[in-house]
């Protein structure tokens, strides 16, 4: 288990995932402001043949003003990046950064119970999938 992630496998395709994690973060308040096709990303760069990888950056504008206010510095840190990734033998898992783990950079008083809610609405979200 990852000190920075929690996620799980799931059983449906790649982009069905997608649909489905982006379907689920917004019902608890995320919007998905980025998302990185790392596949095809290393394919042109590179010439890299990988499977499908996506990176989706997840933000609740309620909790991302609330960080900000702690610390402005804080963006850095953000979004909450969700990964959709196909492993070599056609498993799908989806992958969340853990506000909690990464959070813990930041020193102010505010941001651990933040982060918190974030990652309780961030689990539910992954129930969901």
């Amino acid at each position: 288990m990852s000190k920075y992630v929690f996620g799980k496998a799931v059983a449906m395709g790649f982009e069905q995932a997608v649909q489905r994690v982006t379907e689920e973060l917004g019902k608890v308040g995320f919007g998905v402001l980025s998302d990185i096709d790392v596949q095809a990303t290393m394919k042109k760069k590179i010439g890299l043949e990988m499977p499908p990888y996506r990176i989706l950056g997840a933000c609740n504008p309620r909790y991302a003003s609330q960080a900000i206010a702690a610390d402005p510095q804080i963006g850095a840190l953000l979004p909450c990046n969700v990964v959709v990734r196909q492993d070599a033998g056609g498993q799908v898992h989806v992958d969340v950064m853990d506000p909690n783990a990464v959070l813990q950079l930041v020193d102010h008083p505010a941001v651990p119970a933040l982060a918190g809610e974030v990652r309780q609405k961030l689990e539910q979200a992954l129930a969901a999938v």
